[in-house]
This record gives C-alpha cells, structure tokens and sequence, in this order.
C-alpha cells in the first residue's frame, strides 16, 4: 500500500492515494495499474502526502503534504535532511485534472493533516497537527474560503482542540483525519490524550463549537461517512476499525 495515510475515490470510482513511501498521490485504474498524479513541486519532492478530497465539479484534487512519511522509517522513508521540514515547506496543493498541473494553495498552517471541503464546497478545512514537531503550534483546525474553484484566501482557525476535561484540566490532543456532514458539522478523528478524549470530536459549523464527542479505548485516526445512506460514521484506530450509525449523513460521496 506504498505507506498510504489517506485514501479517497474520484468521481469515476477509482481510488485516490496519499502514499508516505513514496512521496506521491497516486490513482489505482480500474485494471489496477497505478498513475501518478504528483511527486514534486517546484522541482523538489513532495515531503510525504498525507490527506486529500477531490472535488466533483474539476475532479481536482486537494491534498495536504505535513512530511510525517519522510520523518520516521515506521510510515515512509526517514529523510537525510536533518529538517522538520523534510523537502520543503509543509502545504496544501491542488492537482488540477484537466492539465496535471499542482499548485501550492496555502503554506500558512504548520502541518497540514486531515482536510475536507464544507457541504457546499465553498470552504475547506484542514487539521493542523504542527505541534508534534513545532512546539509553540497550535493544536488546532483551520480553514479558508475557496476562490473560484481554484484557490483559497483567508485562513483562520475553526476550532481548537483544547477541553475541558472531567477533572477541570484542559487538555489538548490533536485532529486527524475530518469530514464534513450535511449541516456543515465537522466530524474530526482525536487523541493522543487518553480517556475522555481519544474518539471523534464533533465541532458546529457555525462557529467552530465542540456540539459532540464519540469516546473510543484508542487515538482515533481518521474517520469517514458510509453505508447506503452515509448515515454510518467509520473510525479507524490504532488498531481497530470502528463504526457506529449516526442521526445524520455525510456531506460528500467520499
């Protein structure tokens, strides 16, 4: 599986993924052979693709590249860098399909990880996970206002990670993997924080406010909307897939 950390499909059901071992975003083709989409940009290697979601209109795929995959041999290849940053500077990109071309859409967030685009495709959102190797980082998930389908403009933070635990400490872990429901909600995978914390965050649209938690026994990684109705949320764990049906659907076809 080349080290994939995220995977989606396109509009024509083929598999879409962000590969740590390689440094690539590849497509699977329906008789199986690999393409790939994008490796480098401005003639140097992607650091390590992580998460991506492709739009229906362009089938444009937008993805974040945080280097997790070049920064330990356990999920990639360690590289020889001696940086944080192991190629170049941590974005987000947009691959556009109709030219092949990548274009760097935003490099103001430390670690790009999860992302998503709200219902309507107006926005999109990215957790950032900065504070694994960036110490003053936010833990938090950001957002921006999409430009004409192709660009985005005025990044802010949506929510933050911090909460109040049952004992009155506040504590923060950090968001993986997000989607988007119906409603404009975001359905973030959290941990590493332990008990109380460690599940799927659930944030209002609106104003970025924490509305829900799902608790699971392990760091939750990512998540996803599935099943006949998209009415059913899939968690992945550290070591267990999880799922639950839920009151309401996914925003998206993937």
């Amino acid at each position: 599986a080349n080290n994939s950390n995220g995977n989606t499909f396109d509009t024509h059901g083929r598999q879409i993924s962000f590969e740590h071992l390689t440094r690539s975003v590849a497509r699977y083709e329906h008789d199986g052979t690999r393409t790939v989409l994008a490796h480098e940009y401005d003639g140097k290697s992607l650091n390590a693709p992580n998460d991506g979601v492709v739009h229906p209109d362009s089938g444009d795929v937008w993805f974040s590249d945080p280097g997790y995959g070049a920064l330990m041999d356990y999920e990639g290849t360690l590289a020889e860098t001696g940086s944080v940053q192991p190629y170049q500077k941590e974005s987000i990109y947009r691959w556009e399909a109709s030219t092949g071309k990548l274009y760097r859409v935003a490099d103001d967030i430390n670690k790009p990880n999860g992302v998503c685009f709200s219902p309507d495709y107006k926005k999109l959102y990215a957790a950032d996970t900065g504070a694994s190797h960036y110490p003053d980082a936010p833990k938090n998930i950001r957002v921006w206002d999409v430009v004409d389908g192709k660009k985005l403009a005025n990044g802010r933070e949506f929510a933050s990670m911090q909460l109040e635990m049952a004992d009155g400490v506040v504590k923060a872990g950090f968001a993986d993997g997000i989607r988007a429901d119906i409603h404009g909600n975001i359905w973030a995978s959290a941990g590493w924080v332990g008990a109380g914390y460690d599940g799927v965050h659930v944030f209002a649209g609106e104003d970025g406010a924490r509305i829900g938690q799902i608790l699971l026994p392990e760091i939750c990684s990512n998540v996803c909307f599935g099943g006949t109705k998209r009415n059913r949320l899939f968690m992945t764990g550290s070591q267990s897939l999880y799922a639950v049906y839920v009151n309401v659907r996914g925003a998206h076809f993937c």
